[in-house]
């Protein structure tokens, strides 16, 4: 295993889901005094572990016509245009 590309990985992601909308709704539906923990957990776990397969196979698929180097500034561009979109419609909406 590559302890070095796990950890990055793990620690992005871990960062980039931390009080994002799908833990807020997993909260909400295990606050729910009447359902199984468990089952709420068991079901957040798989749809997580779904969405990451999907993501590896579309990057490997993706980066057989992009470049890895383009792939980056790519996805650093959206996140940054995200942010400057959302900075904006904080300030205009004051």
């Amino acid at each position: 295993m590559e302890w070095k590309l796990f950890l990055t990985v793990f620690g992005t992601v871990f960062l980039a889901e931390m009080a994002d909308k799908t833990q807020l709704a997993t909260l909400l539906f295990a606050a729910n005094r009447e359902v199984s923990k468990l089952t709420v957990f068991l079901a957040a776990t798989l749809a997580l572990a779904a969405t990451s397969a999907i993501a590896v196979a579309a990057g490997s698929v993706v980066s057989q016509a992009i470049s890895p180097r383009l792939m980056s500034l790519l996805a650093g561009s959206g996140f940054v245009l995200i942010g400057v979109w959302m900075l904006w419609q904080g300030w205009s909406s004051t």
